[in-house]
């Protein structure tokens, strides 16, 4: 046994050193997919907690989630302020705070773009990432009023249609009476209750904000 170990030290070779080095190949690989799954575990929790997890009793989402999954349909055009039509899908890429409505807009109208307006501007650094979009049901003009006090409000004139078959209503009430969330992949997320309490509806959008890395 001596008189071969010593025939491999003579010919440079180690037979004892090999597994050291298979064992150290192996750590650094061990190691690579550890940095890996840290930096995936934001998008793999945000996913896990909103599309897998089906939260029940003790459920902290002040919204109801929508499932299942509803995407903004490709055939939804909208019209802009100067009458350029576009794909609702088009402002994929951020959330989207959503109300619908008459553009009459009357006080539960106004309230639903005051509150969307307010919970936007409390999001702090995290605001950009969202957007409030007026969905209009109709063409007639929009008090001056309401215009000049909702600038940063995306406003779009859409078939009421269109939007009653993909925006949900609970019982005895209609896609007016909510306001609904869409994530950045356009898929329509949450919808919040009839005379929503603000500050929940906050709760739920900064959480969502601050688990989630897209948009």
């Amino acid at each position: 046994m001596s008189s071969e170990r010593s025939r491999e030290q003579k010919r440079g070779r180690d037979p004892s050193a090999q597994p050291a080095k298979r064992g150290s190949w192996t750590s650094g690989r061990w190691m690579v997919l550890l940095i890996a799954l840290v930096c995936a575990a934001p998008i793999i929790a945000s996913y896990l907690t909103y599309y897998v997890i089906k939260p029940k009793g003790g459920a902290t989402n002040y919204g109801t989630l929508i499932e299942p999954q509803r995407p903004i349909s490709e055939a939804l055009i909208v019209e802009d302020e100067a009458g350029k039509t576009m794909p609702l899908a088009s402002l994929r890429g951020r959330w989207l705070m959503i109300s619908v409505d008459r553009s009459a807009c009357d006080k539960a109208c106004a309230t639903k773009l005051y509150f969307m307006r307010q919970i936007r501007a409390t999001q702090g650094g995290e605001r950009e990432r969202l957007l409030t979009v007026w969905l209009r049901t109709d063409a007639d003009a929009v008090p001056a009023e309401i215009e000049h006090a909702y600038p940063d409000t995306a406003k779009f004139i859409a078939d009421p249609a269109a939007l009653s078959a993909w925006l949900p209503a609970e019982t005895g009430a209609t896609d007016l009476d909510h306001i609904y969330l869409v994530d950045p992949n356009g898929n329509l997320m949450m919808r919040f209750p009839k005379h929503p309490d603000p500050n929940k509806i906050k709760g739920d959008i900064t959480k969502l904000l601050k688990w989630s890395s897209i948009g």
